[in-house]
């Protein structure tokens, strides 16, 4: 693996001799060019068009150029810590091994990443300033969960809870945020919003790794989730929220909430319910195979189950309503996973062709990333390449919408990756 560069950006960057995939055609383009000027794509020309004399000139040898990837439902600071590290371990701790993880991740040809859940403004904030390498992160901050929902890790002895007892430790360290009612909801909601959320995060419902609540089981009420929603359209973002089961996303629908997390226990109504009110699904390909979460009880793994038994029906609905779907891989827990980011999206090949796969990590989960509006925390298009665009990109050796799984292994065939303008990693 190169090594992340540390100099400026070149004023101009060339890259010719190359086939385009450019996040929204099922098709390569061939003959032409593609300059970078600063932190932007400046044109996208014909091969034979005169070029700046000062422009440094990458001959990608007829690879394919293409946007860099995006996953859209990350953990940035829980993706590579043990659960019962990440509740016992100084903070300061859990942000260096999350930035070590972070140039991992950059390296893996994810420049951009929709983290929700998670204390990752720290380590956003270094990511950006240049202090430490890494993805652009669209923050959610903690997630608010109702007592005993998918947010609640407290122990047994911590409840209940009295008036002014002190914070859980998730809730400390800002991954979580415990409300109940439609007041406590609004104030966390803003809490996290004035952190820099860019979209805020609801558990709606049971969830696999956390102790409390069964799958089947909804949470928080219509009135909880418009107060969250209503304070996210105030400052021009949305709500997500994780929900597995009809009633949880029908209530948070109802409530105002923008996309859901997960669905594969979606029915066919609750299908019709989604596409008919234009919500985003971000889903993940969660199947029974080695790259599953690890479920550290008997009783996780039984949900865990359940929601595998879902995956397959959920992604026939999202296609068969023309669901607004995004992609993301929700690794937790285990560092020996994360290497796999790029091999879980191609298992989508269960439903999608390869091309269609790719639009999704790039140029649609684009579009989830600007639905945060004026909380953007990084203005313009992303996951395509277009003038004007962001300059992040990846060259290939090999062509990935013909064989998809060139993408499982980004330290052979990811020969450039570019962020912002700036080569990361040059090994061509």
């Amino acid at each position: 693996m190169a090594a992340i560069a540390t100099t400026a950006s070149v004023a101009r960057i060339a890259f010719s001799n190359l086939r385009l995939f450019d996040g929204k055609s099922d098709l390569l383009i061939e003959g032409m060019r593609v300059v970078v000027e600063g932190r932007t794509i400046k044109s996208v020309e014909p091969a034979e068009t005169p070029h700046a004399t000062d422009a440094r000139v990458v001959d990608c040898g007829g690879r394919i150029l293409m946007p860099g990837l995006i996953d859209a439902h990350w953990h940035a600071m829980m993706a590579s810590l043990p659960v019962s590290v990440l509740l016992t371990a100084d903070v300061g701790y859990i942000t260096l091994v999350a930035a070590d993880e972070a140039r991992r991740t950059l390296m893996r040809g994810f420049t951009s990443v929709r983290d929700m859940a998670g204390p990752t403004f720290s380590l956003k904030r270094a990511i950006d300033s240049g202090l430490a390498p890494g993805p652009r992160i669209w923050p959610s901050g903690a997630m608010i969960s109702q007592t005993g929902g998918h947010g609640d890790f407290r122990f047994p002895y911590e409840v209940p809870a009295s008036p002014n007892a002190p914070l859980s430790r998730v809730e400390a360290i800002g991954g979580g945020a415990i409300a109940d009612g439609v007041d406590r909801v609004l104030q966390r909601a803003r809490e996290q919003l004035m952190l820099g959320a860019s979209q805020l995060k609801l558990a709606a419902g049971g969830g696999v790794s956390s102790h409390y609540d069964p799958i089947d089981v909804s949470q928080y009420t219509e009135p909880e989730f418009r107060a969250a929603a209503d304070a996210a359209e105030n400052w021009g973002t949305y709500v997500a929220v994780h929900a597995y089961t009809p009633r949880a996303i029908e209530t948070a629908i109802r409530g105002g909430v923008k996309c859901i997390e997960h669905g594969h226990l979606m029915d066919e109504a609750t299908a019709e319910l989604i596409a008919r009110n234009g919500i985003w699904l971000s889903t993940q390909p969660f199947l029974n195979n080695e790259y599953c979460n690890p479920q550290a009880t008997p009783e996780g793994e039984a949900k865990a189950q359940q929601v595998y038994a879902g995956t397959d029906a959920a992604y026939k609905f999202a296609k068969a309503f023309d669901i607004k779907t995004a992609w993301g891989t929700d690794i937790l827990f285990d560092s020996n996973m994360t290497v796999h980011q790029g091999a879980i999206l191609a298992t989508l090949e269960r439903w999608y062709r390869p091309a269609e796969i790719l639009k999704m990590a790039t140029a649609v989960n684009g579009e989830l990333l600007a639905m945060s509006g004026p909380r953007n925390p990084y203005p313009g298009k992303l996951g395509v390449i277009e003038a004007g665009a962001l300059a992040d990109l990846i060259v290939v050796d090999g062509d990935p919408t013909a064989n998809l799984k060139l993408i499982a292994d980004p330290d052979k065939n990811f020969l450039i990756i570019m962020k912002d303008g700036r080569v990361v990693k040059d090994a061509l």
